[in-house]
């Protein structure tokens, strides 16, 4: 059985290709994707294919997220931040139709809303952080081992 913090997530287990963890921008996309489940998941029946849709599209951004830096390559981390920031505009885009529509309150809208701002000017930075370092040639693609290899019949350190 997996244990789970405070927060309903596995006890964290550290691995550097789990870093995306770490960054702001993947914790926002997480909680809006929990935020958005929570009042998509109530629309009524004739509306389900949009609230399908909506939950699609926040959940591909957090994937996006990760997908990107588990790839290693800036290029494409830099590809993957862009998918995330385009479904991010377009989740928003489509809540500025359902609140004034009555499919959802504006509290909710407002709650949603504010977090995405948040979200895409996290993705923009980052975005131009990883720009600038492409620019320089100042990224390091590689796993850095820190440990012993010891255990698989190497002794690397």
């Amino acid at each position: 059985m997996m244990e789970y913090g405070n927060d309903g997530m596995a006890a964290k287990r550290k691995n550097v290709n789990r870093g995306y963890m770490k960054l702001r921008v993947w914790q926002d996309a997480r909680e809006l994707y929990l935020l958005t489940w929570n009042v998509f998941k109530r629309f009524p029946y004739e509306l389900k294919r949009v609230a399908s849709q909506q939950i699609s599209l926040i959940d591909s951004i957090h994937r996006n997220i990760a997908e990107g830096y588990c790839r290693r390559g800036i290029k494409e981390y830099l590809q993957h931040l862009n998918i995330a920031m385009g479904s991010a505009g377009e989740s928003v885009s489509a809540l500025h139709v359902y609140c004034p529509a009555g499919h959802i309150s504006a509290e909710k809208f407002e709650q949603m809303d504010s977090l995405a701002f948040r979200l895409e000017n996290g993705l923009k930075k980052l975005i131009e952080s990883l720009q600038e370092k492409q620019q320089n040639n100042d990224w390091d693609d590689s796993f850095v081992i820190r440990e012993s290899n010891e255990i698989y019949g190497t002794s690397h350190e």
